[in-house]
């Protein structure tokens, strides 16, 4: 599988229990999801909220107002090379 762009200004985080929507649990935080949130699956495929696997690796996108815009399940090849690249 080809290795995707993750933007450099993502934060990485791990995906708590489920939310209702509009909301995202991420580490200890609650956080709200911005109305056009893209979630993509480890095959680049846009997921809906619905479909959060709780306890997966991601990487995720802010607005200027701290609701969350888009958010990447990693993959363990992109886990790795963030890891590497210093991104813990």
């Amino acid at each position: 599988m080809q290795m995707r762009f993750l933007p450099p200004e993502g934060v990485r985080g791990v995906l708590g229990p489920a939310q209702k929507m509009p909301y995202v649990a991420i580490g200890n935080h609650v956080l709200r999801l911005t109305p056009g949130a893209r979630i993509y699956d480890q095959n680049n495929r846009t997921i809906v909220h619905g479909d959060l696997p709780s306890g997966s690796q991601i990487l995720f996108l802010r607005d200027q107002a701290g609701n969350v815009l888009r958010i990447y399940i990693l993959t363990e090849q992109e886990l790795a090379a963030l890891k590497k690249a210093g991104r813990r």
